[in-house]
């Protein structure tokens, strides 16, 4: 298998942890995003949908998106489980995932994308240019405050994000306060919770490499 992965992006560092939750060593090569290699005609031919990060597998097809190349490590490896062993895990890391997927991590790209001066016309991933909207920056900004309130009020009432273990949410929560620093944002002071579920996140080997 081969990961065609990009350092500095949010959603390949989302796998890349994944990955080493699982304790899996895959080979990787790097994209050049501000380069638009993923606009390519050979990047087309192995992903239409233009994003980062991309699996590759060993017949040679492959899977993009961060959920279907997690999901198909998770069938492949099923130890350790980060996505449920039965139905009510599973059932509640897919909502809080969900849900730390729209209300952060998509918060932050908007303030990301509509004002990074490298992404002027490509506010939206894909191959279609897109302009910037400035309100919508500022609407991101909003949300991912309203996000960080959020997190830390649930995280008073548990260790981790989705069950009583660590969990693909959990990674999606992490990366979601990582990729936050982009447009300069962070837990307030006041936010105990967050800072301290951020610390053990933090702590592990995974999110270290």
């Amino acid at each position: 298998m081969k990961l065609y992965d990009c350092h500095p992006a949010p959603n390949p560092r989302r796998v890349r942890i994944f990955i080493a939750e699982k304790g899996l060593t895959i080979e990787t090569q790097q994209v050049d995003f501000m380069g638009r290699e993923q606009l390519t005609e050979a990047y087309q031919a192995m992903n239409p949908l233009c994003d980062i990060p991309v699996l590759e597998l060993d017949d040679g097809s492959h899977i993009s998106q961060v959920n279907g190349i997690c999901r198909y490590l998770e069938a492949a490896f099923p130890e350790p489980n980060l996505y449920g062993r039965d139905a009510k895990e599973q059932g509640l890391i897919a909502m809080w995932d969900n849900w730390v997927a729209n209300n952060g991590i998509a918060s932050v790209a908007d303030g990301f994308r509509n004002f990074s001066k490298g992404l002027a016309d490509h506010a939206v991933t894909g191959v279609r240019p897109y302009a910037q909207i400035p309100a919508l920056a500022e609407r991101g900004r909003q949300r991912t405050e309203d996000f960080f309130e959020d997190l830390d009020k649930y995280l008073g009432e548990r260790e981790f994000v989705a069950c009583d273990r660590f969990s693909t949410a959990d990674i999606s929560a992490f990366i979601a306060l990582e990729f936050a620093q982009r447009i300069k944002l962070e837990p307030k002071e006041d936010q105990l919770n967050i800072k301290r579920w951020h610390q053990a996140v933090s702590a592990r080997p995974s999110t270290q490499a």
